[in-house]
């Protein structure tokens, strides 16, 4: 049977492709990897995060700021569909500084890229003592912060089970513990999976993660995505603790504080290490003095996807049509895009989002 799109990839980003493709009344086959696979899904912060992005590409950060605009009624709709809810808080998240000197010099480049965007990008500056009415946890050490409001978080592994459900409950195909090993096209795609599997469609859309770097070239991608490693801990549920999130420390739904993350330049080694933990849990004391009493329940590492200049790739394949690469490091923030958005994209719509800049040709050597 020939489905209309074949995803490999069953993360976030693939599933929620899968997701926007189903509700437009397109058929679906999702591959899944195994379970040793490096997914970028387990590895996330969690947070639905617009500062700091697009600095040196508006446009990043205009796509950022139009998912995290989508991402209420997105998760509402996972949630009535599927029964399980995808907790979100959206009331603005913090970027916590520790100096007066890199709070300004953070501030000037926002104010740049505040221009740049027409003005819309909310953010306010708080001084330590208007953020201790925020935050009455926050540390002396923190000197202030920037509140941007257009950031939250949510909770990731919730929606990937309710992106997995709805998937399957709107007709989708989900198979697991395939790992592709060829994509071929001589008039359909044919898949083929080490195990023999194989999945035939009019298209084929590479949601891999860094499996794409593998796979991308004998499509006709130059996928050039790198591992990062990202080390997370979490605490024991404690009471209420933090009101808003940032890149530091981040109160879930359940209560534990999450503790994050590394940016680690290690290639494909995920373990967790004495030395990263050891640093993110000094900057957590150091922004919150409350968690040095507090236990830490669980530690892990994961590989992220980065592209060299941090930015997604959107890429439509010139050698083999109807092959499309996405690719991204923040597939929390922009699943609502991928969702919502990003199918127009794939079906060449009229309401096609602008995507031009985050194709491969930003890539290409002059």
């Amino acid at each position: 049977m020939e489905t209309d799109y074949t995803l490999i990839g069953g993360g976030v980003v693939g599933l929620s492709v899968a997701w926007g493709l189903l509700k437009r009344g397109r058929t679906v086959t999702v591959l899944d990897g195994d379970d040793g696979s490096f997914r970028a899904s387990r590895g996330n912060f969690g947070l639905v995060w617009v500062q700091s992005k697009g600095m040196n590409q508006p446009r990043y950060a205009q796509w950022s700021q139009g998912s995290a605009a989508l991402w209420a009624d997105f998760a509402a709709e996972l949630g009535d569909a599927t029964g399980q809810s995808v907790p979100l808080e959206q009331n603005g998240g913090y970027d916590l500084h520790f100096s007066e000197e890199s709070l300004q010099e953070t501030v000037d480049k926002y104010n740049v890229l505040k221009e740049k965007l027409g003005g819309d990008y909310p953010f306010e500056v708080l001084g330590h003592n208007a953020l201790r009415k925020e935050e009455p946890h926050i540390g002396p050490k923190v000197v202030g912060a920037i509140l941007h409001h257009q950031d939250g978080h949510a909770n990731p592994l919730q929606l990937l089970r309710a992106l997995a459900a709805d998937v399957r409950r709107l007709g989708g195909r989900v198979l697991t513990g395939k790992t592709v090993s060829r994509v071929s096209k001589p008039d359909s795609f044919r898949v083929t999976c080490e195990d023999g599997t194989t999945v035939t469609s009019a298209k084929v859309v590479l949601a891999a993660g860094l499996g794409a770097a593998t796979l991308g070239p004998s499509m006709g991608f130059k996928a050039p995505i790198r591992p990062q490693r990202g080390q997370v801990l979490i605490t024991e549920k404690l009471p209420k603790l933090i009101n808003r999130p940032s890149l530091i420390a981040r109160q879930v739904d359940e209560g534990g504080i999450q503790i994050g993350a590394t940016n680690e330049e290690v290639g494909l080694d995920d373990r967790v290490t004495q030395p990263g933990l050891s640093g993110l849990a000094a900057d957590a004391i150091a922004a919150y003095p409350a968690l040095a009493k507090a236990q830490l329940v669980r530690s892990w590492g994961a590989l992220r996807v980065l592209s060299p200049d941090g930015l997604p790739i959107y890429q439509h394949s010139a050698t083999m049509p109807g092959a499309y690469l996405v690719t991204c490091h923040s597939g929390i923030t922009l699943a609502a895009a991928h969702a919502r958005l990003l199918p127009d994209w794939l079906e060449g719509t009229e309401a096609a989002p602008d995507l031009e800049v985050f194709s491969e040709q930003r890539f290409a050597v002059s």
